[in-house]
């Protein structure tokens, strides 16, 4: 049996750009692509915190250290500048690979900025 998983997430990006006539997809700076284990042309879901929508695109690079979060093509009409998202990939694993399963998850500040980077979040209690 495989189970998907979340595999890695940029959490509270701050959208730089939003480019309704470039090629569709999400440019991401090439470090946090790789902090996050994200590949180039890998499906991500995106959900905005500012307005609750959520869409499905695809990851390509932006110049490493800038910080970008580009919204394109038709995805530029579900956010704002300055929006905060969360970018999220997921992938499947079998019961033998979920034995050493750990979600590759970076925090981000309102410059798009590392807070900090774990592999688990904490309980949610009520």
């Amino acid at each position: 049996m495989l189970s998907t998983m979340l595999k890695g997430k940029l959490h509270m990006a701050a959208v730089t750009q939003a480019e309704l006539w470039y090629d569709g997809s999400c440019a991401i700076d090439a470090d946090l692509v790789e902090l996050a284990g994200l590949r180039e042309f890998e499906q991500i879901d995106i959900y905005n915190v500012n307005n609750g929508e959520r869409f499905t695109t695809y990851v390509i690079l932006a110049e490493r250290g800038s910080g970008t979060i580009s919204m394109n093509g038709a995805a530029a009409r579900k956010v704002q500048v300055g929006d905060r998202v969360i970018i999220g990939a997921y992938a499947q694993y079998s019961t033998q690979e979920l034995e050493a399963y750990q979600p590759r998850l970076v925090y981000l500040d309102e410059h798009n900025k590392v807070e900090r980077t774990t592999n688990t979040i904490p309980m949610q209690l009520v």
